[in-house]
């Protein structure tokens, strides 16, 4: 769907909430200026009769980004600083907690920020707004210890913690994707909570780098590789029309090792994959050990090809297993979204694609800012039936 019928669905002829402003964190550069790029290009061509209003003061502009900075000290300690006045702006504040390519100095060694670091950071740049702002949205892809999103025993209860603290912040809004858990949004049951699903992204990216594919139940099939992602698969299975399978990680309960219950064996429910391709769909990617004894347990099974979603590539044990898989041809591809740092040597695997999100983002961005609604954005059931229609066409 090209931006100008996007825009016959949204509403924005309203007033703006206040001038746009993007803050894009150190580690969330790159993106910022993306969206950026989208947010200057569709304001500069949209035509509006309150364009030239004073309630429309500022709404096209060369950039929408806000230059802040977060020096530190010789000893690791750090202030925010915003280098322009942010007085009644509509602020939209971007992080990326999970880039470990950003240093700085701490007593004259190089360390490497943490997602700790990243998110002391964002709290400097809410503390330098000083409650000026109109309005703050913080858009934070991967939700900070979302994996530490319930109380197993006796733990702390980190995410729910870092969302009341944003919340008392001044934070009105704060948007994710693909939270591990959405119902941490408990925590702040007053406050504006989105988790985003890349679905429409994957699809499109899957339409893109593979050919010949035939998108029915009986050549294709959607895998769940644990019970906690069962709905993200029910959803894009309900939506394409196609079986879903669900594998269970069978543990052992008399055992701890690092902090949890090994898995014994992965246990498949579902019918047959033989000779279908496959597509296993997760959150993320850690160390990706999860998802590769899932794959080989699909190839075991006689499935013909496996696709893998993931919204996060974390890839933290690095990329050799997912090297030998490849080449072992226990997978085909794998996808994951640009929303969190990625090397240049992930972006260079042949076995690797990314999905691009600034665009999605802008769009976002530029509706909340009209106080418009983004419930369109959020359901793109029919943007994947036109992409796999027009794939269909194209293949016949």
């Amino acid at each position: 769907m090209d931006t100008a019928r996007r825009d016959e669905k949204r509403n924005l002829e309203t007033i703006p909430v206040g001038s746009l402003g993007l803050i894009p964190l150190a580690g969330c550069r790159q993106m910022g200026e993306e969206v950026d790029r989208y947010l200057t290009k569709w304001r500069s061509e949209r035509e509006s009769e309150h364009k030239d209003s004073l309630a429309f003061a500022g709404y096209e502009r060369p950039t929408y980004i806000v230059e802040g900075d977060v020096p530190r000290f010789g000893n690791g300690e750090a202030k925010g600083v915003l280098k322009e006045s942010v007085r009644g702006m509509d602020l939209y504040i971007m992080v990326d907690v999970c880039n470990y390519s950003m240093t700085y100095s701490l007593y004259g060694e190089t360390n490497h920020m943490s997602p700790d670091d990243h998110f002391q950071n964002l709290k400097r740049i809410i503390a330098a707004v000083g409650g000026k702002a109109r309005r703050i949205t913080v858009i934070m892809p991967f939700l900070y210890e979302s994996r530490q999103h319930r109380r197993a025993a006796r733990e702390s209860l980190d995410c729910a913690i870092a969302l009341q603290e944003l919340v008392r912040m001044g934070v009105d809004n704060i948007i994710t994707f693909d939270a591990h858990d959405p119902r941490v949004q408990n925590a702040i049951p007053l406050s504006g909570f989105e988790t985003v699903q890349p679905v429409y992204q994957f699809i499109k990216g899957l339409l893109r780098n593979v050919k010949d594919l035939t998108i029915d139940s009986d050549h294709m099939m959607i895998i769940s590789p644990d019970e906690g992602g069962m709905k993200r698969a029910v959803y894009i299975a309900n939506v394409l029309g196609l079986d879903m399978g669900m594998f269970y990680k069978r543990r052992d309960y008399t055992r701890i090792v690092d902090g949890r219950n090994p898995i014994l064996a992965h246990e498949f429910l579902g019918s047959s994959v033989e000779g279908k391709d496959v597509i296993i769909y997760d959150d993320m990617i850690s160390s990706g050990e999860s998802c590769l004894e899932v794959a080989r347990a699909l190839k075991d099974r006689k499935a013909r090809r496996v696709f893998i979603f993931a919204t996060f590539g974390l890839f933290t044990n690095g990329l050799d297993s997912f090297d030998r898989a490849y080449r072992e041809g226990i997978i085909n591809k794998v996808f994951t979204t640009d929303l969190v740092y990625q090397t240049p040597e992930l972006l260079s695997r042949e076995w690797y694609a990314s999905c691009g999100m600034s665009k999605y983002i802008a769009y976002i961005i530029d509706t909340l800012n009209h106080d418009s609604s983004i419930s369109d954005l959020l359901n793109p059931s029919d943007r994947i039936q036109n992409a796999v229609a027009r794939y269909r066409q194209n293949e016949a």
